[in-house]
């Protein structure tokens, strides 16, 4: 049975606050609340309020609430404003997270099986889902993290998607006719010292990170590229090893130049 999801959209005034990027997702990011509000109320509180904080849905034990259009990046995720979990994700929220209890069990059994119709209307695996704490570290869905059940979440909307018919891996991205950019990427060691390493190495890094959605900023010039290894370009590179099962610790070497270079071929 098709869930039916309720829409209390952010008005188009408000884009260039909430979700001012075109997206085309990759990805399903899952969060959970910090206090134990419906979805109605989750989504009427996020399109009001001044912060840029936004996200795609919530979902309580009654129903998927939609406050996004999907075509629309939304600020969730705290990996920068080229971000792929802020740019190429679409958030999901659980509602009830903070106390738990048998309301927040049933919103996340209804979330655990609008993920999987949501994975399976587009062609996805369970590969395609990501936890808020894969982007930027941050210790959330802090409910199912702290129970310890991240990979039994998964499993169980793997098994919601098998049972809708869906494919258990993502198919594989259509060949592109289009050229790749190359980059040359330094060998060695960079990391962030004072005074900061800079130079065309570390200029080059910063685009090959840009290309790949992870160097901030997008809406800045050149993408903010300026050949200085400093905390931003650190955390591009922390950010990225975290999502290639890298020890996470900033600092470009062999084996982040190895994984940057398969990413962008």
């Amino acid at each position: 049975m098709t869930i039916k999801v309720k829409k209390k959209m952010v008005a188009s005034s408000k884009y260039g606050l909430k979700c001012p990027n075109k997206m085309n997702s990759e990805y399903i990011t899952i969060h959970n609340t910090a206090n134990d509000a419906a979805a109605k109320s989750e989504i009427s509180y996020m399109i009001n309020n001044t912060s840029s904080t936004s996200y795609h849905f919530a979902v309580d034990d009654k129903e998927v609430v939609q406050g996004i259009p999907l075509d629309r990046n939304a600020w969730h995720s705290g990996d920068g404003t080229s971000g792929t979990g802020n740019r190429k994700s679409i958030a999901i929220e659980i509602c009830y997270s903070k106390s738990g209890g048998a309301r927040y069990k049933a919103a996340e059994k209804l979330a655990i099986k609008f993920v999987a119709q949501l994975l399976k209307e587009r062609g996805w695996g369970v590969d395609r889902v990501r936890k808020h704490q894969d982007w930027n570290g941050k210790y959330c869905p802090h409910r199912i993290l702290s129970e310890g059940r991240w990979n039994s979440f998964k499993s169980a909307i793997e098994k919601e998607l098998k049972a809708l018919g869906g494919k258990p891996a993502s198919a594989k991205p259509e060949a592109t006719t289009k050229p790749k950019k190359s980059y040359n990427l330094p060998t060695g060691i960079l990391k962030m010292t004072k005074p900061l390493t800079r130079g065309a190495g570390v200029k080059a890094l910063q685009q090959a990170l840009a290309a790949v959605y992870y160097y901030p900023d997008k809406g800045a010039k050149n993408n903010g590229v300026d050949g200085y290894y400093g905390p931003k370009t650190a955390d591009a590179v922390k950010r990225f090893q975290l999502m290639h099962g890298l020890a996470a610790d900033g600092i470009y070497g062999p084996k982040t130049k190895a994984a940057l270079q398969k990413s962008l071929k």
